[in-house]
């Protein structure tokens, strides 16, 4: 089997011979492996990709200010010297659109369609054969709080209803265009990404949630699946309040499974939902890489494989790319172990 069709059988809930991963690392922990191996082809080269960007959605437009500073296509400044980058002006001062030049999608797809003719390209002259992943840049949620600022936005999904339902309407109607526009690219997927939920719960709430963001969500998986491509989302901390209105709309993957939240113990969601989704993630970058013995990271890894793949439905990686902190010995031991029934 090639990698693509190892994923589309785990995707389908299928068992495979292997288990598909994907191996991120930020750059300093990259470096202290390639120093243990003397170079980095020495490791990089024994990675199997498994998945791959074929090309992205731009939904932000962004220009530079000057150095330390970039705008966005709703005007929202960002300091980029900060990591991570940092809301400094929101570009809607008040929850209101009076005066507002909300920006038309025709902006971001321009930005879009040099990506969009390489992936047609790299498709038609020598298609990959690994599984083919659309970006899709931040979601409803994050480009509202990125229009108003997190703390107003929040405060407005309280006091201003009537105003987050128009400002979600037409980010929904963004993200209906997107999709449009790269409907005739053969990939097997689309990727979003919206950071609903924080350690502890879903952020403006489960009914705030079904209310507000649900109903959009549903329309564009919907749009995406009508395309031919399968939904993976990549959310960060803890949707187990939400997880039957995920698959419930239509959402395929999702991806992180950040086992330090709360509830997102990825063995419990593997029995309560896998056989309705599929999980991408779920070893905790903030626990047992972190903290665990080399020989832990490895069991733990061994555990994720052997358990959660059982009837298909799991990709492993970690919840989030190996982290600037991370014990190298723990970064060596944790690429040796994904790589190993490879061996």
């Amino acid at each position: 089997m090639t990698p693509r069709e190892i994923v589309l059988a785990q995707l389908n809930h299928e068992e495979t011979p292997v288990i598909p991963y994907s191996f991120g690392c930020e750059q300093v922990v990259a470096d202290a492996i390639t120093e243990h191996y003397g170079s980095e082809e020495a490791w990089r080269d024994k990675l199997t990709t498994y998945m791959g960007h074929l090309g992205g959605q731009d939904t932000s437009a962004r220009t530079s200010l000057d150095d330390i500073r970039d705008t966005d296509a709703f005007g929202t400044i960002w300091r980029m010297d900060k990591r991570p980058f940092h809301l400094e002006t929101p570009g809607l001062a008040e929850p209101s659109f009076d005066g507002y030049d909300f920006p038309k999608a025709e902006i971001f797809i321009e930005n879009s369609k040099e990506s969009k003719a390489e992936a047609l390209k790299t498709l038609a002259d020598d298609p990959p054969d690994f599984y083919r992943l659309i970006y899709m840049g931040w979601g409803l949620f994050e480009q509202s709080w990125g229009v108003r600022g997190f703390e107003n936005f929040l405060e407005d999904v309280i006091l201003n209803e009537e105003f987050v339902e128009e400002l979600l309407d037409r980010l929904t109607d963004l993200f209906l265009q997107f999709v449009d526009f790269w409907a005739d690219v053969p990939a097997d997927a689309i990727m979003f990404g919206d950071d609903w939920g924080n350690q502890r719960n879903v952020i403006v709430g489960p009914d705030r949630w079904r209310k507000l963001f649900k109903p959009r969500w549903a329309k564009i998986y919907q749009r995406a699946h009508e395309t031919g491509k399968t939904v993976i989302t990549h959310c960060c901390g803890t949707v187990t309040d939400i997880m039957d209105d995920l698959v419930e709309i239509g959402l395929d993957v999702l991806e992180s499974v950040q086992p330090e939240a709360r509830d997102m113990n990825p063995y419990e969601l593997k029995k309560r939902f896998g056989k309705n989704i599929s999980f991408w993630g779920c070893l905790g970058s903030q626990s047992t890489l972190q903290f665990a013995s080399p020989e832990g990271v490895q069991a733990e890894i061994r555990k994720l494989r052997t358990e959660m793949s059982k009837g298909g439905g799991f990709i492993l990686s970690p919840a989030k790319d190996l982290q600037p902190g991370t014990p190298p010995e723990n970064a060596i031991a944790a690429f040796e172990a994904f790589i190993e029934q490879e061996q």
